[in-house]
Parts: structure tokens; C-alpha cells; sequence
């Protein structure tokens, strides 16, 4: 059958539907019904879509009238956007959230399996087989999880004994389709799913998984796991392939899986699970469905500066289902499609493509949304194709995600459904052939400078990223125990004293050594600097800016190895030490575009007769003093920028990372930073750091770490020393007491996955680390319960491995220090949670803290590690109060859905770095510039426009260019 032909048999099927369901219309865009006059609303004022969407995600979440009100107040009477229907036509606030809940039940068959029942047996009844879904995506505990495997089990009791009563619809078709069908989310089953932990997570999933399977089994049932995003995606297909392939299960042909037609590795995905059902000789279903994730996906790529996944126009997405409905089809001797689309022309693509194909009835099915497309349902019924309903059951809190991803699709213009029943396009229209993707043209290599852009983070749903990882982990161990020199003026020192770097999580292996310098190579490496700094500062800024560049392509080209390093000597995860290289390859390429573009002399004024050039000459030499926690990055940052502004650094690693430290000299070197202009002097910051800080060649001092050192860099700069031509800057960032607000109305579900990483994320050795969490008391109980939860879920281990989210603290001192201040909370307060840890290496439990007195120095004082205060506040004055109360001011966060509390709080939170619905660690170079004030530190923000402009000191030079009565500006 040619093309043209098979368009034809296309066509013929759709015009057919669209005669059976002739003027019916969805009741979702009935105008007749309250929801059809708000879906016309919607549509008719795009303005409306944004607030309505979020006051339904925030609705189940407010507990009484008052905040109802407020809340709409503050979303539909700003003056941007006209109030909502249920604002006229409702005469209580409180009808405003039972009318929503009445909504919501549009799409949700029931709040619990018992409850659900009535629905579906009226499905049942009308001839609709259904799939039965729990709502709840994520689950931010492992008890959590163990309560949705349970509830799961639960379902499969309460329906097992009730359908198999009922009257079969289709007796020939049910031994292939079986009338207890489950579908299943893979990330309610696993508090720690993720990619980076990929082998974890496929265990930990199939361990709670196979219990509902075998039930599902026992009972003569079906289990479909759903595809949810992107980087879940080849842990779902691992966890069905591995399933199926374990002995117990490998003659079973009733589970399938989910493949979404906007990515646009669908096709892929699918040939590899016919490759599998092939190869075993086994059948397996594939539900295929367009996907409910696409403006998420696009968000979150962009972000990491990855590829998107997506089709950007779903004309592509249509095209690509259209391909994998040809393909399963073709395979239909091994593959069961279940198509689950509410297109007309998707679903006669696949009638027509059956049919010439000579499909049998039993190998394909229809599958549709609950509450959705209901004429196209009775058309397909009218053919002889019973349609399965996916109807998720479940309270609407956890049920909120999908509610909402229903309402974008139906009110999204490019949908099927909002064209067909409100845009009135008609059928031949819709009914038209879908543009296929053409293949991207590839990117032409970048000619000369480009404007900045943030390097990608790994990916790690990429096989091939986790397996570099670890080989890059393997060959790091390979090389432990080497030894480094101090380097001065290009020329290698091994006679001070040796500095041995040992592992964290195994203190007896030796990571390296390193040799610092003495006093007099101290004076020597001034020396050094203050020759090369001329000749250094003489070259244009764009050559200066090149040196950065090139090191920039060097820290891409041993990624893996510059990341390994940090998981062997300070302890960090695969994504916390991956993200440290991205920050130093950010900072390289930021900073060296930075300097082009100072660089340039700036014209000032515009009087005739004389000329303002405002430029900027470097400070002279520079003592970067680095800290252990960021080994790579912050070295990296501040030593590059105080080279690429025409200075010659004197770079001090930290002596807890000084393997790391050498490492970052080795980039700046390779990519061309000159003999002496930069130089690596390790040492112990009494013998060293303290004589170069008031040495009167030095001009300038950078500082990351602890107050107490940065307070006396500060007092000790301050002096003025014989000989000493220069008043020095110095620029310190010094920590924070960093606190993050949860008010009554947060989002839970993203607060705390929130508060978890930024308290605990490499064991709570950041300075933009959360230490206190300040919870509105509506609820503080209900917060504190998961939270706590969470934690005891959280394991602790060597970080080589992905599974373990804790690591070990740097060393024996910080340990020692850091179980203190947990015994002191436990004295003055509570310990609400914590967990074991290992024996061997520096391993603190991370540890909740409640009821601490007001006055208690744990609320006050910097810990640098895993401990939280949880504090209950009234109102979210007072916890801006409480906020505020610290002598720091570097980052803070915010989990509210009330738009005046976010603009309140942005207003009176003192904080250098606020984050609003996030967590509070990880800025990013150019998108967040990173800095405090108060004791947190002085100077600009890291990553910033103005950063550079702290190394450079501005001059002006003025001249008169009237000669003889006569200037250049004004020639006639």
C-alpha cells in the first residue's frame, strides 16, 4: 500500500469516529458544566492559566477560609489577572475548594481503592476495562515507600476480590487482557531513586516491586509500569527487563511498560525491548503514549544545559508515535501495544495500520484517561474497541501533580482535544498527515569568542557517564600515595614539610603528599611574583583571558579524573565533586570573558575638545588562600580571576585538599599561566599564610573559610608594615547560619527533598549549607514527621559509591568537633532523628535537632556539618525574625505558595543569596552570583559582573585634543 493510500485508509477511519461521535462534546468543555465555562475562560485568556493552575496546586494545602481567601486575593486581584468564575458564581470561600475537589474527582476515581470502587464498576458496567493507578510520584522517606507498596498490595486484594464476580465484557479477549490491571510508578517505591545511583535504585525498586508482582500474579492479573521523567527512563526499563528476566517471572507475559512518543529516543527504546522479547521468546506490552512532561523536561534541560530530550513542536511528537505504532505492530508476534492517545488521527493510524497489517484483535488495545475524551471513547466502543480507563485513585494533596498536568494538556492549544472541541477545527484538518522531525543540522565549530554559557553537569542517566566515573575513580586509586612539590617561579621545592593528604572514609590510605614551603620560600615566592607581575600585566587582557580558556578545555578534557580526586581526598559524592569541576570550568570561561570586556577603555562624557578613557590597572601581587570543601572551584575562581586582571597569585591550597590544590595549579599552568606569575605554595596557614597576609609586597588577599581565620586576614591586612606601598584589599567569605522558612502553605513534597540536600548534602560542608530550618507552626507536626522520616532513610558509606548519599566529614578535628555540638543538642534539646554510620573514617550521623532554647549557641554558631535545628514559628514574621537574628547573612531559602509572603520575605530577609522553592546550595556562575554580608564576609559576589573590578584599580586619563583652536569633534 502505497502512501497516498494508506493516508486514505487513515482518513476513512478518522472521519468514521468523528461520525460516531457526532455534536458530543467532552464534559470538561460542556459550557453547560461549571468546568466547561472555566476551560473557556482559560482558553479565551491565556493570563487566567497561570494563576488559576497554581491556586489549584496550592488549594488542598490551605485549611481554612481565611487562607482560601488570601490566597485568591493575592493571585487574581493584583490587577495582571481577572478573577476566576468560582469568584463570581461561589458565595463562600470554602465552596471554592469543595468545588475543586468536586473537580478533581473529574480525573480521580476515588480518594481510596474501597471508595473507588463505585466508579469503577459503573466503567465496568458501560463496557470500559480500566488500569488502576495510585497517585503520589515521589516519596521523600522509606517509610513512604513501605506505605505505597503497601498500598498497592492492598489494592490488589480489594480488587482481585471484587472483579472476579463481575460479568466478563469480552470473554475472548481476556485471557490477553486481563480485567485486574495495575499500573505502577517506580519512584513511589524508592526515597533515593536517581540516576547517579542507578544500580542502587534498580535494586531497591525490585525489592519492593516484587511483592505486588507476585500478587499481582497469584491473582491472574496484569502490572504496567508507568514512565514517568526523563531521568527515571532506563531505570524503569531495567527494572522490567531485570524483573522478567529473574526465573520466577520469566514465563509470566502480563507485565509491560510505558514509552513516551515526545522523546525523541522512543523509537530506540522500543527496538531494544522487542531485541529483549525476542531474544528470551516472550511477549511484553508497551502502552504508548505521547507523555505528560514536556514543558518539565524542557525546563530542567535547559537548566543543566543539556540536550533536550523532547520534540519541541507536537507535530513531532504525533509523527514519532505514528513510527512506533508501525513498529510494535510489525512485532506483534512479541509485542502487545496498548495505545494510549485521545487523537483521532493517532487512533486511526493505528486501526488503519492493524488492519492492513492483519493484527489479531488480542495483540492491541486502546487505552485512555479517566474523565477524558468521552465521545471519542463511545466511538471506538461503537467500532467494537472496548477502551481501558487509567483511573488513578487517590486524595487529592498527593493526587495535586497529576490534576494539574490534566488541566495543561486539556488547555494547551496545540492539544488534540482543545482544537477539536473548543478551536472547532475541522475533522480533514485534524485529521492531516503530522510533521516528521527533520534531523537538526550539526553545530558548526565555534569561530572565535562566544558568549558564556554554563558547562553541562553529567548526566548521569547516560550508561556510559557512570561507567567513565567509576573508571576514573579506579585509575585515581591507581595513583594514591604520589608526591607534589611546591612550585616557585616555575622552579619545584621539596624541602619543607611534607603535608600527607589521607581518604576521609579510610584514614590509613594516603591520598598523596604534598611538600609545603618555609618561611624563607615564602619571602622567595613573593619575590617571584613581584618579577613576573610586569611583564604578566603588560599582555592584553584578551591574551590573559586565553590562558583561562585553555585551562577551561584541559578541566573538560580530565573531567572525570579532577572529579575522582575530590571523591578520594574530602569525601564528596559523584554529583557534589562533578559539580565542583563544572563550577571551576564556569568560573575560567566567565572570568576570562569578564576581563575581555572590562579590558576595553571606556569613554566618558561627551564635551568637545578633550578626551575620558576610564580603564583598569592591575593591583600587583595576590594571596589566594583556598578552602578544602570546594577544592577545584574556589581555588580555581579566585586564583583565575585575580590572574586574568593582570596580577601574579600566590595560590595556598588548603592542607586538607592539597592533592586537589595541585591539581588546580596544574590547569592554570597547562593552559598557559606564566612562570611566577602563578605560584603553588602549600603550607600551614600559621607558617605561612600569616606571614604572607602582612608581608608588605602583597597587595591583596582572597580568603574562603572559617570566621575566625577570616576576622584576623582581615586585622592583620589592616596594619601597615614598613616598606609597604600599597593600603591591601581583602576580600573574605567567611560561612553563614543559613536558615530556610517553611510557611503553612509549602509544598512538602519539594520542601523537604529541598531541606535534605542543603543540610546534608555533602555532609553539610558548605557555607551556604542549611542549619536551620524555621517551619510555620500549621505545620510544623506534619513537616517535622517526614522530615525525620527522610532522614533515617539516608545511608552512610565510602561516596565511590553512588548508593551512599552521606560521606565522612574531612577529618578527625571537625568529627570530634561536630559530635560535640550534637551532645550538647541532645542535653538542651531533642534529638528527632539520626542514623548509624560506619566505624572506620570520619562518619557523623546526620542528626535532627529540636526544642532548643532560644539562647542556645547551636542556633547561632556556624557548625560546617550534618546537623539541623528545626524551630517552630508563628507566624512568617516572626520566622524572618528568627532568620534574621544570626550575625551572618549569606544564603537563605523560602517554601511558599502565597505570592505577598514570597514578596514580603524578599523584602525583609537579610541574606546574600535568597532562594525562593529551592534549595539553597549550588549557585551558579553568571545565573547566581555567590556572596554574603554581615560576618559572612566583605567583598563582591563570586561569579558576578562586578568580581574582577576588586583586583584592579581604576584610572582615568584625561586630554586636552584642542590644538590651535580646533578639535577632531567638531571639524567642519
Amino acid at each position: 500500500m502505497g502512501p497516498e493510500s494508506t493516508q486514505d485508509a487513515v482518513k476513512a477511519k478518522g472521519l468514521e469516529i468523528f461520525r460516531l461521535m457526532g455534536a458530543e462534546t467532552p464534559a470538561l468543555f460542556d459550557r453547560g458544566w461549571w468546568a466547561g465555562r472555566m476551560m473557556e475562560r482559560v482558553m479565551k485568556d491565556p493570563s487566567l492559566k497561570v494563576p488559576l493552575f497554581r491556586f489549584v496546586d496550592v488549594l488542598p494545602a490551605l485549611n481554612d477560609r481565611r487562607q482560601i481567601a488570601r490566597h485568591a486575593r493575592e493571585y487574581f486581584a493584583d490587577g495582571t489577572s481577572p478573577l476566576p468564575w468560582f469568584m463570581n458564581f461561589l458565595p463562600t470561600t470554602y465552596l471554592v475548594k469543595k468545588g475543586v475537589s468536586r473537580f478533581s474527582r473529574t480525573f480521580i476515581a476515588g480518594e481510596t481503592p474501597r471508595s473507588a470502587l463505585k466508579s469503577l464498576r459503573r466503567l465496568w458496567d458501560e463496557g470500559k476495562p480500566f488500569t488502576v493507578d495510585i497517585l503520589g510520584e515521589a516519596v521523600v522517606s522509606e517509610a513512604e515507600a513501605d506505605r505505597y507498596r503497601d498500598l498497592y498490595l492492598r489494592l490488589v486484594d480489594t480488587l482481585s476480590r471484587e472483579v472476579s464476580g463481575w460479568p466478563p465484557i469480552d470473554p475472548r479477549l481476556e485471557p490477553s487482557f486481563p480485567r485486574l490491571h495495575l499500573s505502577v510508578k517506580i519512584s513511589s517505591l524508592y526515597s533515593r531513586i536517581g540516576p547517579a545511583n542507578h544500580e542502587d535504585s534498580v535494586r531497591e525498586v525490585r525489592r519492593r516491586l516484587l511483592p505486588i508482582l507476585a500478587k499481582v500474579r497469584e491473582a491472574g492479573g496484569f502490572v504496567n509500569l508507568d514512565m514517568e521523567t526523563y531521568n527515571l527512563k532506563e531505570i524503569t526499563l531495567d527494572v522490567l527487563t531485570e524483573t522478567l528476566d529473574d526465573p520466577g517471572f520469566h514465563e509470566w507475559d502480563h507485565a509491560g511498560v510505558a514509552l513516551q512518543a515526545y522523546l525523541k529516543c522512543a523509537e530506540r527504546d522500543l527496538r531494544r525491548l522487542i531485541g529483549w522479547a525476542k531474544e528470551g521468546n516472550r511477549r511484553i506490552t508497551v502502552r504508548l503514549v505521547k507523555g505528560a512532561y514536556r514543558e518539565y523536561e524542557t525546563i530542567v534541560a535547559r537548566q543543566k544545559g543539556w540536550e533536550i530530550p523532547v520534540f519541541h513542536r507536537k507535530s513531532h511528537t504525533d509523527a514519532n508515535f505514528e513510527r512506533c505504532v508501525e513498529i510494535a505492530l510489525e512485532n506483534h508476534e512479541h509485542v502487545t501495544l496498548a495505545v494510549g492517545s485521545h487523537n483521532v488521527r493517532s487512533i486511526a493510524k493505528a486501526l488503519a495500520t492493524a488492519e492492513r497489517l492483519k493484527v489479531p484483535r488480542e495483540r492491541y488495545e486502546f487505552q485512555m484517561l479517566y474523565g477524558m475524551a468521552e465521545p471519542i471513547k463511545r466511538a471506538l466502543m461503537k467500532l467494537g474497541f472496548p477502551v481501558r480507563e487509567y483511573a488513578p485513585i487517590g486524595e487529592l494533596l498527593p493526587g495535586m501533580a497529576y490534576l494539574v498536568r490534566r488541566l495543561l494538556e486539556n488547555a494547551s492549544n496545540e492539544g488534540f482535544l482543545q482544537r477539536a472541541f473548543l478551536g472547532h477545527v475541522p475533522p480533514e484538518d485534524l485529521l492531516a498527515e503530522p510533521e516528521s522531525p527533520a534531523e537538526a543540522p550539526r553545530d558548526r565549530e565555534a569561530e572565535g569568542w562566544v558568549p558564556f554559557s554554563n558547562e553541562p553537569a553529567a548526566d548521569f542517566t547516560v550508561r556510559e557517564s557512570r561507567t567513565a566515573f567509576r573508571n576514573a575513580l579506579s585509575e585515581a586509586g591507581n595513583r594514591m600515595r604520589e608526591s607534589y612539590p611546591a612550585v616557585i617561579g616555575g622552579k619545584e621545592y621539596r624541602q619543607g614539610e611534607p603535608i600527607v593528604s589521607v581518604d576521609p572514609a579510610r584514614p590509613r590510605e594516603v591520598v598523596g603528599t604534598v611538600y609545603g614551603i618555609t618561611r624563607e620560600l615564602a619571602d622567595r615566592a613573593v619575590g617571584a611574583a613581584r618579577a613576573a607581575q610586569k611583564g604578566w600585566s603588560q599582555r592584553s587582557p584578551g591574551d590573559r583571558a586565553a590562558v583561562l580558556f585553555r585551562a577551561a578545555s584541559v578541566a573538560r578534557r580530565r573531567r572525570g579524573e579532577l572529579a575522582a580526586w575530590q571523591v578520594r581526598e574530602v569525601g564528596k559524592s559523584w554529583p557534589e565533586a562533578d559539580a565542583d569541576v563544572v563550577e571551576a570550568i564556569d568560573y575560567l570561561e566567565y572570568y576570562g570573558r569578564e576581563m575581555i570586556r572590562l579590558g576595553k577603555a571606556a569613554r566618558l562624557g561627551d564635551c568637545p575638545g578633550e578626551e575620558n578613557l576610564h580603564l583598569y590597572r592591575p593591583r600587583g601581587v595576590g594571596l589566594v588562600i583556598a578552602p578544602w570543601n570546594f577544592p577545584l572551584a574556589i581555588s580555581v575562581g579566585m586564583a583565575s580571576a585575580a590572574l586574568v586582571t593582570g596580577n601574579a597569585v600566590l595560590y595556598k591550597p588548603s592542607s586538607l585538599s592539597p592533592v586537589n590544590g595541585w591539581l588546580a595549579f596544574s590547569l592554570l599552568r597547562e593552559g598557559g599561566a606564566p612562570d611566577g606569575a602563578l605560584n603553588f605554595i602549600p603550607g600551614k596557614g600559621d607558617a605561612v599564610g600569616d606571614r604572607l597576609v602582612g608581608h608588605p609586597e602583597v597587595d591583596f588577599v582572597l580568603f574562603t573559610g572559617s570566621r575566625a581565620v577570616g576576622l584576623r586576614i582581615v586585622e592583620t591586612a589592616g596594619r601597615t608594615g614598613p616598606g609597604q606601598a600599597s593600603v591591601k584589599r581583602v576580600v573574605v567569605e567567611m560561612g553563614g547560619k543559613n536558615a530556610i522558612l517553611i510557611d503553612a502553605d509549602a509544598d512538602l513534597d519539594q520542601a523537604i527533598p529541598a531541606v535534605i540536600s542543603s543540610a546534608f548534602g555533602y555532609q553539610g560542608q558548605k557555607c551556604s549549607a542549611c542549619s536551620r530550618v524555621i517551619v510555620h507552626a500549621d505545620c510544623y507536626d506534619r513537616f517535622l514527621a517526614r522530615l525525620c522520616e527522610a532522614v533515617k532513610g539516608l545511608t552512610a558509606g565510602p561516596p565511590e559509591d553512588p548508593a551512599n548519599g552521606i560521606g565522612p566529614v574531612i577529618d578527625a578535628a571537625a568529627k570530634e568537633r561536630i559530635e560535640a555540638t550534637i551532645e550538647l543538642g541532645r542535653r538542651e534539646g531533642k534529638v528527632a532523628a539520626e542514623i548509624p554510620v560506619p566505624g572506620e573514617g570520619y562518619y557523623v550521623s546526620p542528626t535532627v535537632l529540636t526544642d532548643l532554647p532560644p539562647d542556645s549557641t547551636i542556633l547561632r554558631e556556624e557548625i560546617f556539618g550534618p546537623v539541623l535545628a528545626v524551630i517552630r514559628a508563628g507566624d512568617m514574621e516572626e520566622a524572618v525574625g528568627l532568620a534574621n537574628s544570626s550575625d551572618y547573612a549569606l544564603t537563605g531559602g523560602l517554601f511558599s505558595r502565597s505570592p505577598a509572603t514570597i514578596r514580603r520575605v524578599g523584602e525583609t530577609f537579610e541574606v546574600g543569596n535568597l532562594y525562593i522553592n529551592r534549595g539553597i546550595t549550588g549557585a551558579v556562575v553568571g545565573r547566581q552570583p555567590f556572596g554574603g554580608f554581615r560576618m559572612s564576609g566583605v567583598g563582591s559576589k563570586a561569579g558576578g559582573p562586578d568580581y574582577l573590578l576588586q583586583f584592579m584599580e581604576p584610572r582615568v586619563i584625561t586630554e586636552n585634543t584642542m590644538r590651535r583652536g580646533f578639535s577632531p569633534d567638531v571639524l567642519p
